[in-house]
């Protein structure tokens, strides 16, 4: 999220540094690329009058452009509210697409009736601003007046109306909440219109936004809409771990991403025999460790032995409607082979294609670096006196070896 107006707030946008009113590269969440922005329409073509504004969070809405206001994406404008007051939005789409936006989310345009009033004045922004900074005070001013009356609920965010004359507190419960009490003593407080809105653990989720587990941001603040239901059987399908702590996200529901690949899942179980955990042969019994249903192969194991047996998924079902027969076969490890001889196995072998074949490799290269430089560090000069005859470079060291040589030999030998 990078901008002012998203609920993380106060972030500087990762792209052009427009504060948040170019809706580009992570500035809004739920943005929808206007693949038709660099086309050239008909001469006679008559642009759509129906706008799509964005405002804080994920929430949008459609609103009329009777005046035809020339709009660009990411441009501030006011608009209708369906009670007293105005608010201030962000374009998010305009054009074509918004045909195709009412009729993905089943919006006739005869239901479209609130109309956008101006662009955003200096003075309009001004205000809009002053009532976003006032929001994460009143949130938490709230939090306490909740507390204080013991209700049983958790505010999770709030939004100032673009006229700072309405505010709209989101909130999470098991239940039903009686929060009458609470709505006359926010009133008298912030002297503001209030209204209560209940969401789902998901929808808080998609307004607070964040980093899922796998890195990037959730799903349902970047763009999911469609929150579908997602059960355990979605991971058991899929042989994954039934460990909660791992399948549930940051709402605490199991994580929608669950659904993605389940339909992939679901079309490679139809092959996969049922109800075969195990096989009766000659050796004994022989029970079903795993299956792998991309590959088509089950691997069972009998009970004194560690070794798995890989079995293809035909041959499984063979073995099944011999059992059901009366009959066994002698040992699953023959037809193991058999698969083997079919499908030879296959050996990773790994090529160092760095180049780096010894672990010793710098510090051999260190030590031949320091070889040289003693080599060629230079020889320190003897001070010779003036006019001192100078004795040749060979006579010292040869003088000296004889001498060495002669106390060698006329050393006395030990008894």
């Amino acid at each position: 999220m990078g901008c002012g107006s998203c609920s993380s707030g106060g972030c500087t946008p990762a792209g052009c540094n427009n504060n948040g009113a170019c809706l580009t590269n992570g500035c809004s969440k739920l943005d929808v690329y206007d693949w038709l922005a660099h086309m050239d329409m008909p001469s006679n073509y008559k642009p759509f009058e129906i706008v799509e504004i964005k405002f804080k969070g994920s929430r949008k809405d459609f609103f009329l452009n009777t005046e035809n206001i020339y709009l660009e994406s990411g441009e501030l404008v006011v608009v209708e509210t369906g009670s007293s007051g105005y608010d201030v939005g962000h374009v998010s789409l305009t054009g074509e697409l918004v045909r195709m936006q009412l009729k993905k989310r089943n919006i006739r345009q005869d239901e479209v009736s609130k109309k956008i009033l101006r662009k955003a004045t200096p003075a309009d922004v001004d205000k809009w601003k002053l009532a976003k900074e006032a929001e994460f005070e009143t949130m938490h001013k709230a939090r306490v007046l909740a507390k204080d009356l013991g209700l049983e609920m958790k505010l999770s965010d709030v939004d100032y109306q673009g006229d700072k004359t309405k505010a709209t507190f989101y909130y999470t419960a098991e239940g039903r909440v009686d929060f009458r009490e609470l709505i006359k003593r926010m009133a008298e407080k912030f002297r503001i219109r209030i209204e209560m809105r209940q969401i789902g653990m998901r929808q808080e989720a998609s307004r607070l936004g964040g980093i899922g587990s796998c890195g990037r941001e959730l799903c349902c603040s970047t763009w999911l809409t469609d929150f579908k239901t997602v059960s355990t059987a979605a991971a058991r399908y899929q042989n994954l771990s039934l460990n909660t702590l791992k399948l549930a996200g940051q709402c605490g529901k199991l994580k929608c991403c669950l659904n993605y690949e389940l339909d992939t899942y679901m079309d490679a179980l139809k092959d996969i025999p049922q109800q075969v955990d195990r096989l009766e042969t000659e050796k004994g019994m022989a029970r079903l460790q795993k299956t792998d249903i991309f590959k088509k192969l089950m691997w069972f194991s009998y009970q004194d032995e560690e070794n798995w047996i890989p079995l293809q998924v035909d041959r499984v079902k063979e073995i099944k409607e011999m059992n059901k027969k009366g009959q066994k076969p002698e040992d699953l490890a023959e037809m193991a082979a058999e698969l083997a001889a079919v499908v030879p196995s296959k050996t990773l072998d790994y090529e160092n294609v760095v180049g780096q074949d010894s672990l010793t490799r710098l510090d051999d290269r260190n030590r031949r670096r320091n070889k040289n430089k003693r080599n060629h560090r230079p020889k320190p000069k003897a001070n010779i006196a003036e006019g001192a005859p100078q004795a040749a470079p060979s006579q010292a060291p040869a003088s000296s070896n004889r001498r060495r040589n002669h106390r060698r030999n006329n050393r006395p030998k030990s008894e």
